[in-house]
């Protein structure tokens, strides 16, 4: 095995949230700043497809009726309003440029963070991975419960791709992105990263 697959044998890709109701502008729940990082996620995914990394679609799918929302979204979900990210619906799913291929995996959550009551961890374990790449949105929200939550499960590397991954604005993305770091999380650019051999 070459010493660039050897690098990349543990690894996986986690792409989180990267759905029309918070990418697009209109969308239920749209983050200003989400569609700036499209092409750099879309880079993302073709990296680590030429290097062999896992790539696991992390997504939020609600019940229409929100019965599994978090309380403070019920709101969004009474009768007659559109509902965000609801099972099914154009909301719901990919961005244009992001598809699901047959080897990768496609993970539902609730909750901001992607372990969060789902199978995610056991899941990793079982294919032997130990250092995650984070890609998505939004930093302060699931991107940062889920990256404190790989912490917490002691993978050997959480790297944050810095511009592949976005809050509001640059301020609340850039104090996140601090906080990780101060944590042990990698944060390098797409360029960065991509060129890491």
């Amino acid at each position: 095995m070459a010493a660039a697959d050897t690098k990349w044998k543990n690894t996986a890709l986690l792409v989180i949230d990267m759905q029309n109701d918070f990418i697009l502008p209109g969308g239920q729940t749209h983050l200003k700043g989400g569609q700036d990082i499209v092409p750099n996620v879309i880079k993302a995914v073709e990296i680590a497809r030429i290097r062999g990394i896992p790539i696991i679609w992390v997504v939020r799918e609600h019940d229409p009726l929100g019965r599994d929302v978090e309380l403070f979204r019920r709101h969004l979900y009474s009768s007659g309003k559109p509902k965000p990210t609801s099972k099914g619906s154009l909301g719901a799913e990919l961005v244009d440029g992001l598809v699901i291929k047959d080897d990768d995996y496609k993970l539902v959550k609730t909750r901001f963070s992607a372990f969060f009551n789902t199978h995610l961890h056991s899941y990793l374990q079982g294919a032997g991975i130990k250092k995650l790449v984070i890609t998505g949105v939004q930093t302060p929200n699931c991107i940062r419960e889920t990256v404190f939550d790989a912490v917490a499960l002691d993978y050997q590397t959480v790297t944050v791709i810095f511009d592949a991954t976005a809050a509001a604005t640059s301020d609340i993305h850039l104090a996140n992105i601090f906080d990780m770091t101060n944590i042990g999380v990698v944060t390098p650019t797409l360029e960065e990263w991509g060129s890491d051999c």
